[in-house]
């Protein structure tokens, strides 16, 4: 899945376009794919020019995944750039000035995605600009957002089922984030809703935030569980269940940890050992 978005980010915005995958939006491709798994061929690439690699090929629901992933990569980096002084902020500026042509042909794919995105980075712009202490209001306008992203899937069930698991993972991550970010927000003045929430000025758990956060990053878990077994998910289901019974617990916990940016950094390492052992 991965190499097959990356395929079609290249077909359809050129080259530069292939930059943004990640697998954040290679499981929003999972989510909103089909049970059955599909063709798969194999190419060489840019990563791998020796050797063959497999992929899956083009689907609508990558497709759909590939537009959405072009329009929320593009208001990330223009997050970026508000987010910024002109000097911190000139990385994010030519990025989304090479993406600008993408993204305003992906906007014309999915205008009522792009709208949405839009609307609720608004939102969550203005709840900035008031220093908003309600953590969930703040969660809900991301939570929103991403669950927008199921949009446009037909059957009516199938959708309500991804609008519920999706928003509940925006919020998750929107609030793990948060979570991850209190000491360098805390030393930069930087709106964190976490922390006025909890009154966390330090940057730094007490044991009943801590506690009680944790309650409400479970909650969303859960609700993603509960939509996740109204469908059937085919060949994606071990990757998803792997992700919502075991991932998601463990990346909460070691971010609460304070243990999360040492694990990551480590299993990127991995990654990279065994992609440059099976080429």
């Amino acid at each position: 899945m991965y190499c097959g978005l990356c395929h079609i980010l290249g077909r359809r915005y050129g080259q530069a376009a292939r930059f943004i995958l990640n697998y954040d939006f290679t499981y929003l491709a999972i989510l909103l794919s089909d049970p059955e798994e599909g063709n798969v061929s194999g190419a060489r690439c840019y990563v791998s020019p020796l050797r063959q690699r497999a992929y899956l090929e083009s689907s609508a629901a990558m497709e759909l995944a590939a537009d959405e992933s072009v329009i929320l990569a593009y208001w990330q980096l223009r997050d970026g750039v508000s987010d910024h002084d002109w000097f911190h902020g000139l990385k994010y500026r030519t990025a989304s000035a090479a993406l600008e042509s993408a993204y305003r042909k992906a906007a014309a794919y999915r205008p009522g995605f792009d709208t949405a995105v839009r609307t609720q980075l608004s939102r969550l712009s203005d709840l900035e600009k008031e220093s908003c202490s309600s953590m969930d209001m703040a969660a809900d306008a991301f939570a929103a957002l991403l669950g927008s992203a199921a949009q446009e899937v037909s059957d009516p069930v199938r959708r309500r089922v991804l609008e519920q698991l999706l928003y509940h993972l925006g919020r998750w991550v929107y609030l793990v984030d948060a979570a991850d970010d209190l000491k360098k927000d805390a030393a930069s003045g930087n709106y964190n809703p976490v922390a006025l929430r909890f009154g966390l000025t330090t940057g730094s758990w007490t044991a009943d935030a801590r506690w009680e956060f944790a309650l409400s990053l479970d909650h969303s878990i859960r609700m993603m569980a509960t939509a996740f077994e109204l469908w059937d998910f085919g060949a994606w289901t071990p990757i998803l269940e792997a992700t919502i019974y075991q991932g998601l617990f463990q990346v909460g916990k070691s971010v609460l940890d304070g243990t999360f940016r040492t694990t990551y950094r480590n299993d990127e390492r991995k990654k990279r050992k065994k992609v440059e052992e099976s080429t």
